[in-house]
């Protein structure tokens, strides 16, 4: 057995280390130099208390883009050196995100143990390589990414940090291969498990929805299917789930391999960048080969969003997520009971609003960030709840599940369908319309100008706080670019009083509410690596049935032209087009 030793090694502080919205994410170059990660580590090995490293049990793993292999072994050295008593690590160094929640929360491993916590290696839907993004955050006991309360102590201890531990004499371990590694240190015995990535997020999913009835719907003849992993970690559980159990055919599965650049793409599900899906589904510009499927999905790199889509129609995820919860009880066996609540983030559509009061539901609307879901979701006040940033998830775990929405929707299509297998069946395209008619449509976009001057975002921001103190001023360029737009009624900065811990988010977003229920929000986004980026995003809502019907750039054309005009877009960015429409 390998006997290590444990190594203090000096280290000066780094700029920039504070964690967005979901960790702290950079371009391979910067986490490849010399103690950049790792004073990260240890500043959130500081962070923690001392129960929740000295002899605790760690995951590390991630999405499996480039740098994710050198990081888990840096990572686990300075564990063992930190006092933690094991590693589990998923094959190959792969879990998707909320496979990473679902281990912490459910995984026993070969000695009894549990998960008090994760390290994620993942920059969620931006783009990896050699050239491009790495990322780093930490998940708690609960399988949530850590509160704000913590990730502040992370980031202070970055700005102070002056050496590091790391066991630099351990071996690195073959994380290709299942199977426990034994070490010894100063403090006792050490171990690193290398289990499978998809058996223990399967079983969850089996608990949740009724596969037999799913794989009635995906092995009928009139019923056809696509997935596209986009090269991300999704496609480590794809053939697992929908072609091993539930019955679909291989070849509905695209782009299912998962690599360290993501095949050169970008893995971001939406229209823009799942161009092979968007095509295959009947919706891109170019010719669509023979009659495109039922159904189909895609995930981004670490596998906890999605984006849905029927035979040449797409599903908002606004929309998606108040799909779900409008027929969770009767579609979905995990749901029976009734729903304990919903919630949205504050950007996304207020289409959840509207079942949330339909069903007599407790609503929630939260922060930009899934941890916000989690503190409502350990405190019993909520079942499901989606972002539009194609989010969307349950209380199963605390993060948003890409995989858990595709099987949400293909649960309704088959309690839609449970009697109709032998006649037309119902489309994706009829339960939206269907859901339309009965609550409203909520017309809905956001523009993302990526990579914007970061002085000049925060120039526009401000601009625009400013503007809200005289609505008159609002309401007089508001009419002198569009008379048929209503008059803002309302405008603030959005701020957030956690119910269960009493925290504030403050200056979560900039809002101007237009007196028919229209609203124009403008915020930056924490995503990024560098530069900044900055959303606008653009809601009309429509209750007259025989209006609901109109293409979404026509009914939202007169609030764009305001809000471009308003926020002054193109005076400060340069920029005369968004880099991304959803």
């Amino acid at each position: 057995m390998v006997v290590f030793k444990v190594s203090r090694v000096q280290t000066s502080p780094f700029e920039g280390q504070k964690p967005g919205t979901s960790g702290l994410r950079k371009k391979v170059k910067v986490f490849a130099q010399p103690n950049y990660l790792h004073n990260f580590v240890q500043a959130s090995f500081n962070a923690l208390t001392a129960e929740k490293v000295r002899g605790a049990t760690l995951v590390v793993s991630g999405d499996g883009r480039y740098f994710s292999k050198d990081a888990i072994q840096i990572i686990t050295k300075m564990a063992a050196a930190n006092g933690v008593r094991r590693v589990w690590v998923g094959q190959n160094g792969l879990l998707s995100t909320p496979a990473v929640s679902c281990v912490i929360r459910e995984r026993v491993g070969v000695d009894g143990s549990k998960a008090t916590g994760a390290f994620i290696l993942t920059a969620s839907h931006n783009p990896g390589g050699l050239h491009e993004d790495f990322g780093i955050k930490y998940n708690m006991e609960n399988g949530g990414p850590a509160p704000e309360g913590i990730t502040d102590k992370i980031y202070k201890n970055t700005t102070t940090i002056t050496e590091y531990l790391i066991a630099e004499d351990l071996p690195d371990v073959d994380i290709s291969a299942l199977g426990v590694t034994n070490f010894t240190g100063p403090e006792g015995p050490f171990d690193v498990e290398v289990f499978d990535s998809a058996s223990d997020y399967v079983k969850l999913m089996k608990s949740i929805f009724d596969f037999e009835s799913i794989r009635k719907l995906l092995t009928s003849p009139k019923f056809s299917f696509c997935y596209d992993a986009l090269h991300g970690v999704a496609g480590a559980y794809a053939k697992r789930i929908f072609v091993d159990e539930l019955g679909a055919q291989e070849s509905s599965l695209l782009n299912c391999v998962p690599k360290e650049d993501f095949g050169g793409g970008h893995p971001d599900p939406n229209l823009t960048y799942a161009k092979e899906l968007v095509a295959r589904m009947g919706l891109g510009n170019s010719e669509t080969q023979g009659e495109p499927p039922e159904f189909g999905a895609a995930a981004d790199g670490d596998a906890d969003r999605n984006m849905i889509l029927g035979k040449r129609f797409f599903v908002t995820p606004s929309d998606s997520v108040a799909i779900i919860a409008a027929n969770a009880v009767e579609a979905i066996p995990y749901f029976s009971s009734g729903l304990k609540g919903v919630a949205r983030s504050m950007p996304t559509s207020a289409a959840l609003d509207v079942v949330a009061k339909h069903l007599n539901l407790k609503f929630f609307e939260v922060p930009t960030g899934w941890k916000f879901f989690g503190n409502l979701m350990d405190a019993g006040l909520c079942s499901i709840c989606g972002e539009e940033s194609f989010g969307t998830g349950s209380d199963h775990i605390r993060e948003k599940d890409g995989i858990w929405a595709v099987l949400a929707w293909l649960s309704i299509l088959a309690y839609k369908n449970k009697d109709k297998l032998q006649d037309k069946l119902v489309t994706v395209e009829d339960i939206v319309r269907n859901h339309w008619a009965t609550y409203g449509r909520h017309y809905y976009t956001r523009y993302d100008y990526e990579n914007v001057d970061a002085g000049a975002a925060k120039e526009l921001m401000a601009n625009l706080v400013k503007l809200q103190s005289s609505l008159p001023e609002v309401n007089k360029i508001v009419k002198g670019v569009r008379s048929d737009v209503a008059n803002v009624v309302n405008a603030d900065e959005f701020e957030y009083k956690d119910p269960v811990d009493g925290s504030v988010s403050s200056h979560q977003g900039i809002r101007y509410l237009f007196e028919d229920g229209s609203r124009l929000i403008f915020r930056l986004s924490g995503t990024g690596s560098e530069g900044a980026t900055i959303r606008l995003y653009i809601e009309q809502y429509e209750k007259d049935p025989s209006k609901t019907g109109r293409l979404s750039h026509e009914a939202l054309a007169p609030l764009v032209d305001v809000a471009l005009k308003l926020s002054k877009m193109q005076e400060y960015t340069g920029r005369s087009a968004p880099t991304v429409i959803t």
